[in-house]
């Protein structure tokens, strides 16, 4: 290639990804899913399963069912140490193992941080895998299937990389905002608003920015929904499309009961040389970068913007040495129109970009397994850079609430020079320091709405909820009445900037806005 590679560069060598569609009762157990995938990326690197036995490190992406709150409380067997299981599983005793916090910008990070064991020496050969199980687990709950083989013996605790805060405050939780079906819409909201764009040419927009996805999706083969939809058909309220959070009918969110998992194995340049593995196979992270936004979601300086997506980008494509232009692949993180739209717009890209914006369909089409959803767009972005030699591809991975992030640039082309990425206290520290608005916990008089949503049940409207300043400009976060009325006005016309009162809620624990 012209180009001397250092020993110590890293470098992907394989990639695997496994969608199992089969009988909820002969499901794969999250052993078997995570497994299977490490399997296909040995497989996928020319090299058989039995090379696994000589991982020197291993990061398995947390599971759904170990993230704090509802899931975790299900009362089913589980692995308490799914890195040291798994690699039980392959024979292997690496010498560094690691589980991942809760984030769907994991996967990525898990990535960055092997690759920095490689280039100083610490490894030679790598597994990052991950699996989602919802699907099979929601099934096998409802028809009292049982959960055979689901646990093993092994009673150790992994070690953990990444954040492990909560999301969000106590406050923050008790309004409803630590679920990100009720907490994106907001973002949505306040980037209409700040757009001037009506609701009804907004939802449009909404499924003219999404249509392009399910065309990739249906292409894919390891989509959960492999269906291609018109623009209209994404937004149009029906039986199957019920809305979820205004503005998001079904259609436009993630989607989490799947059953998927993906793996790729990661080498020192001399180690993929010792293993035979051809040239053309490799791929290189050229560019990467980790950063979170100012925490708590009511701490961030506006919902129409990401300091750490931009910066995150930034340093990505500084440290590959090129820009956005150069790109040949994209795939931002889609759990919903949101996470898309500023993704986009802080990393200067065009949201009808002719080169797309994902490779895997998005996680609302392709699936969003948990958290392992860019292991996928990894391992496929790994596949179609082969087969472009030379070319240039960006992934972004999103944790929480636009939260935690995560960025690699990939290529074929090899890294020239020492493999060294920055630390990612830099940006965090620049990140830390920005301002933002005082917070009221309980507020009580005039105020106005800075952004809003409408949450959804099946049965209909259920409930509101408000952030918003009040007349010294603190922000809060609110419920508004449960009145039908209020909340369907609230879909009918602009909420955001709209006038009204908020108070203590009759609960004694949240605070209630009435608009005007």
């Amino acid at each position: 290639m012209g180009v001397e590679m250092r020993d110590d560069t890293p470098v992907l060598i394989g990639a695997g990804q496994f969608t199992y569609r089969g009988d909820a009762g002969n499901s794969p157990s999250p052993l078997e899913l995570l497994k299977v995938a490490a399997e296909r990326a040995a497989l996928d690197a020319g090299l058989k399963g039995s090379v696994l036995a000589d991982l020197d490190a291993l990061a398995v992406v947390a599971f759904s069912i170990d993230a704090p709150g509802g899931l975790s409380k299900l009362p089913l067997p589980r692995l308490s140490d799914p890195p040291a299981s798994l690699a039980r599983a392959v024979s292997a005793s690496p010498a560094w193992s690691v589980y991942t916090e809760t984030g769907g910008n994991s996967p990525q990070q898990a990535v960055n941080v092997v690759c920095e064991r490689i280039a100083q020496g610490d490894a030679n050969l790598a597994l990052v895998s991950g699996a989602e199980f919802l699907g099979s687990l929601m099934k096998r709950m409802k028809g009292g299937l049982g959960f055979d083989g689901w646990a093993d013996d092994i009673d150790s605790k992994p070690r953990r990389i990444g954040d492990p805060r909560p999301g969000v405050t106590p406050q923050e939780a008790a309004h409803g905002l630590g679920y990100p079906v009720n907490t994106y819409p907001l973002f949505e909201n306040a980037l209409r608003a700040r757009d001037g764009r009506s609701i009804e040419d907004h939802q449009k927009a909404l499924g003219a920015l999404f249509a392009p996805f399910t065309k990739v999706a249906a292409a894919n083969p390891y989509a959960w929904f492999p269906v291609e939809r018109s623009a209209e058909e994404l937004v149009t309220v029906t039986d199957r499309n019920r809305m979820v959070g205004f503005p998001y009918p079904k259609y436009l969110n993630a989607i989490m009961e799947v059953d998927q998992s993906a793996a790729v194995l990661i080498a020192s340049v001399r180690k993929a040389r010792e293993l035979g593995v051809p040239q053309d196979k490799w791929v290189f992270l050229h560019g990467c970068a980790d950063a979170s936004d100012l925490w708590h979601p009511l701490e961030r300086q506006n919902y129409h913007s990401s300091p750490a997506m931009r910066l995150t980008g930034e340093r990505a494509f500084d440290m590959a040495g090129i820009t956005a232009a150069d790109l040949s692949l994209i795939d931002l993180y889609s759990c919903f129109p949101s996470a898309v739209r500023i993704g986009a717009e802080e990393l200067g890209l065009a949201l009808d970009d002719p080169r797309g914006l994902t490779v895997t369909g998005g996680l609302p089409y392709f699936g969003g397994p948990g958290n392992n959803y860019a292991l996928h767009a990894i391992a496929e972005m790994v596949t179609r850079l082969r087969a472009r030699p030379g070319a240039y591809g960006l992934s972004t991975a999103n944790g929480w609430f636009l939260t935690k992030q995560s960025v690699g640039i990939y290529s074929t082309k090899p890294v020239e020079g020492r493999w060294k990425r920055q630390s990612p206290a830099v940006i965090q520290a620049e990140i830390d320091a920005l301002p933002h608005p005082e917070i009221v916990e309980k507020p009580e008089g005039r105020a106005r709405i800075e952004t809003y949503t409408v949450v959804h049940g099946r049965e209909g409207v259920r409930m509101g909820i408000v952030i918003g300043r009040d007349a010294q400009d603190r922000r809060f976060v609110a419920q508004t009445p449960d009145d039908p009325a209020v909340l369907k006005d609230l879909e009918a016309r602009e909420g955001v900037g709209r006038t009204g009162t908020v108070g203590p809620h009759p609960d004694g624990v949240r605070n209630l806005f009435t608009p005007d």
